[in-house]
């Protein structure tokens, strides 16, 4: 680099970026955001027809993308992506998981079938975890990396009869703490975004109960949208996030101020 200008730390120029989670929501948004700061996204879901709409979005914008289908809940399915895909660019720049998935609202604890716990377990936690696995040590030969767990205020708080999501996402913050200082000397970075309730097909399901404990208690009074969460994914994916590790960061309205 020439300098250090903000533009260029921001850039995603010439970068590859896997974004799971990529057909609607939180992931759609980032993979938008980031293609237009110059990145060749990956977009990750499992999801065919979400992704295809993503994809043809973004090459619309004048962007470059290309879709992958993953269940993140298959360990052998995740590893075998990533090796493909760091065969085929010769390199992964950055990780964005925002794939996710809530399970059971609504239920009390001791009335969640153990399917459904693991479940959701499986989908919001192992994935996380097989894919930063699966990155890592191409990170590593690399001297770069970014890494984005796209965990949950859930993860912090803890939202009542949401016991399975709750966990996961307290699961994955304590994994991304540990990761960061394993890996902090390698040029690579890994941090936690915990979101509030945000405007997305995810919560479409949510039971109006739960669903509305949460917006009560974000002091805005309102969802967080998609593009919103979007530019701090950008950041935390990017260059210019260099001495942040290990940190989640808070996108919730006020709700969490910690």
């Amino acid at each position: 680099m020439s300098n250090n200008s903000g533009f260029e730390q921001t850039s995603y120029a010439d970068q590859v970026v896997i974004v799971t989670g990529a057909a609607s929501g939180i992931g759609r948004s980032a993979a938008q955001l980031i293609a237009s700061r110059g990145a060749s996204i990956i977009c990750v879901d499992l999801n065919q027809a979400g992704l295809d709409q993503t994809v043809s979005e973004i090459k619309k914008a004048g962007g470059v993308a290309e879709s992958a289908l993953l269940d993140i809940s298959n360990q052998s399915g995740v590893m075998e992506l990533i090796s493909n895909l760091a065969k085929k660019h010769n390199r992964v720049d950055a990780l964005i998981n925002c794939a996710g998935y809530p399970g059971p609202t609504g239920v009390l604890v001791e009335d969640i079938k153990w399917d459904d716990f693991q479940k959701v377990i499986q989908v919001n936690l192992f994935g996380a975890i097989w894919l930063t696995q699966a990155v890592l040590p191409i990170m590593k030969k690399q001297k770069y990396g970014r890494i984005v767990q796209v965990a949950s205020i859930a993860g912090k708080e803890g939202n009542p009869k949401m016991a399975p999501y709750n966990t996961a996402k307290a699961g994955l913050i304590g994994f991304v703490k540990g990761v960061a200082k394993e890996v902090a000397t390698d040029g690579i970075t890994i941090n936690a975004l915990a979101p509030a309730v945000i405007a997305t097909p995810i919560n479409v399901n949510t039971a109006k109960e739960t669903l509305d404990y949460m917006i009560a208690k974000i002091p805005a009074g309102r969802l967080g949208e998609p593009s919103e969460v979007a530019e701090i994914i950008a950041f935390m994916g990017s260059k210019a996030c260099s001495f942040t590790t290990g940190f989640t960061f808070d996108i919730s309205g006020g709700r969490a101020t910690y």
